[in-house]
Order: structure tokens, then sequence, then C-alpha cells
């Protein structure tokens, strides 16, 4: 079973999931959600995938809160004061999606010292009292050049748009894409453009740099880009290269026109937004003493030719292919890191 098959049916245990306990040892527990942005389809999705399954938590009693808040600006120095007052607030546990792995370690430090757990996923920290939930964002990156070396054999040059400079997982994913293009040497990067994961950004930063590059046969991408990429590409009247898409509605929907119309191929891949139900539910467990290991890996999200017009038509209209986690997932992913 492919990856994205194993996910949609994660999925369909939310529906048949084992009933909430209203007598859950953490009835009187707060969580809170520390998140450093907010500005794209994605971030979007996991703020609605994390209101849409606490808030049901919530009304079961399986925990007294869990509010969720956002940085105004992607500041390190700005998430470290918000989970400081955190602290403050008297909160439990506190999940964290961070702006940095480093750079908020000190007040990560300061809330598990006042006993409060801290899980991390998506921006993980590396300050060692934190749990941290997460892909393998390398191979993410890797397995899109693997992809390109079968579809297009001969290689080429290829466009990379990266995310959010100074983020975590910008570096993970480019890092595993130079993996890739190392192992198969047929390929070259040409050029490198930041598109913070927005489709109108990474359309200015392609149209910006498209000029000065010699023919694209791939675009490899971190999510939120892809169709930012082809229309800056079309509008420049260049042969439309293979787009790696990251699970984005307009993606898949510009997909299946191009598959129609011309039998466009491509893949599809990110992480599922709604791993922030992941983290809640990991918080949960580990305020209810279960044994919890420190590092967890859940598999990315992909969508290939086959299964297009299935995950289409099961992404929301402006939003993202997701898998939201009940409290059953948790636990099998828990038990499974053991």
């Amino acid at each position: 079973m492919n990856i994205s098959k194993m996910l949609l049916a994660s999925a369909a245990i939310v529906c048949a999931a084992m009933p909430i306990s209203a007598q859950a040892d953490t009835a009187g527990k707060k969580i809170a959600l520390s998140n450093n942005y907010a500005g794209n389809s994605w971030r979007q999705a996991m703020l609605t995938s994390w209101e849409k399954v606490t808030g049901e938590a919530v009304k079961s009693g399986v925990v007294a809160a869990a509010d969720p808040f956002t940085t105004a600006e992607n500041q390190a120095t700005e998430q470290a004061a918000q989970i400081q007052n955190m602290i403050l607030q008297g909160y439990d546990a506190i999940v964290v999606n961070a702006a940095s792995p480093t750079a908020i370690n000190g007040a990560v430090k300061e809330a598990c010292d006042a006993g409060i757990v801290v899980v991390s996923f998506d921006g993980i920290v590396t300050e060692p009292c934190a749990w941290r939930i997460a892909v393998d964002f390398k191979e993410m990156g890797r397995s899109q050049v693997e992809y390109l070396s079968k579809k297009l054999p001969q290689g080429g040059n290829l466009l990379e748009i990266r995310g959010l400079a100074g983020v975590f997982v910008d570096d993970e994913i480019s890092a595993g894409i130079h993996a890739g293009v190392e192992q198969f040497p047929q390929f070259k990067i040409a050029g490198s453009v930041h598109g913070d994961w927005a489709q109108d950004v990474a359309q200015k930063a392609v149209a910006g740099i498209l000029p000065s590059l010699p023919e694209i046969v791939g675009v490899v991408t971190q999510g939120g880009d892809g169709y930012g990429a082809a229309q800056a590409i079309a509008a420049a009247k260049r042969d439309m290269p293979v787009i790696v898409m990251g699970n984005r509605e307009d993606e898949l929907k510009w997909w299946k026109e191009q598959k129609d119309k011309n039998a466009y191929e491509t893949m599809s891949v990110s992480i599922a937004p709604g791993v922030s139900t992941l983290a809640f539910w990991v918080a949960q467990q580990i305020l209810d003493g279960k044994e919890v290991k420190k590092d967890l890996v859940v598999p990315f999200l992909r969508i290939d030719q086959d299964n297009l017009e299935a995950n289409l038509a099961n992404t929301q209209a402006g939003g993202v292919a997701n898998v939201e986690y009940s409290q059953a997932d948790a636990l099998k992913v828990i038990e499974a890191a053991k």
C-alpha cells in the first residue's frame, strides 16, 4: 500500500475511532498551541484541523482547554515571548510549530523547568526536554529528484523553489533535494528562489529568475509554490517543465486540468496539516501518564497520477490534502515508536 493510501486509511480511522472518555485524567489540563506563522494555505489548514479536533476534545471533557496562538511575525524572539506568556498563564502542555529549531530552546527549557510538557511538530525544536513529531523532510526532498530520474532519465536543469528562509523545514527539504541531485547527477540545479510556501510569492520569485535561466526540465518544490511556478512559466511562454506539487488544492486542480488537456504527469508531496492534531493527542497522552519516545516520525502524504482525482475530490477548495488524527491514531504512532 502506498503512503497516500495509508494516510487516507488513517483518516478513515478518525470516523471510527474509539469514543473519547469524558473521565480522562487530563480533564482539568490546559494545552496551548504556539504557532509561528499563518501566511499560507497549509498553515491555515493546520489551524483549522487543530480547532476542529481539539474543540471536540474540550467539548467531550478530555481537556479543559486547547487554545491556539499565532505570532504576528515569523520571529523567534516573538515566539519565545509567547511561550513565556503561556508559562505564566498556567498551561500544562504547549504544542509548538517553531520558527527555529534552536532559537526558542531557552523558552522551551523554561517551560519544561516549570513542569510543562512541550511537544514540537513540523518546525521542531532541538531542546532535549521537548518531544518532536516530524516527517523525514530530507527524504521528502530527495524523493522528488528520484521521481524525476524515472520520468526524465536523460536529466537536465532544475529550478528549486525553497520555503521560508531560516526555518528548519526549508533547510531539511533543500538538503534532501541537493542529496537527490548528487544521487542522480544527470540533473543540475540551475537556479534557486524562496517562495515562502505561498503561491503569490513563488510566482513573483519564479518570474524574476526565469529570464536568467536556461531550459528547465523540472521544478522541485516544498509545497504551496507549484501553482505559482506554473503561472509564471506559462506567462513567460516557456515549455512547461515537470513541476512537483505540494498537495494544495489549486495545485491539484491545475494538475488535473493539464492531465485532461495534454496528459501532463507529475507527483505531489507534503506533510499533512493535520499533524497538529497528532501533536495535540501526543501531548494529551503524556499528560495522562503515557510513556512516549522523544522523537516520533510520521509519513508524508504523497499523491500520484493514479490517485490524483480521488485526493482532489477530498480536498477543500482553497485548502490542502489532509489527514486528521484521532486519539487512537496517536496511540498507534506512540506504540510503533517503541
